[in-house]
């Protein structure tokens, strides 16, 4: 992801930070990676299989 380059930040009238503007693609990328660890967590509690098991099935159904 790329770094907070280019932010700018909506403050009151005290100074105090209230909202930020953030470059779009900035912002997409944010978004993509937030569903990327949704997903992730959606997935905690699925059984895994090792890198053996893996690829005996692919060998079996010939994608090895």
């Amino acid at each position: 992801m790329a770094t907070l380059r280019k932010e700018r930040f909506i403050t009151d009238d005290k100074g105090r930070k209230k909202a930020v503007i953030l470059d779009i693609k900035l912002y997409q990328e944010m978004l993509e990676d937030l569903e990327d660890l949704r997903l992730l967590a959606e997935g905690r509690d699925e059984a895994t299989s090792s890198l053996q098991e893996v690829e005996e099935r692919l060998r079996a159904r010939g994608l090895l």
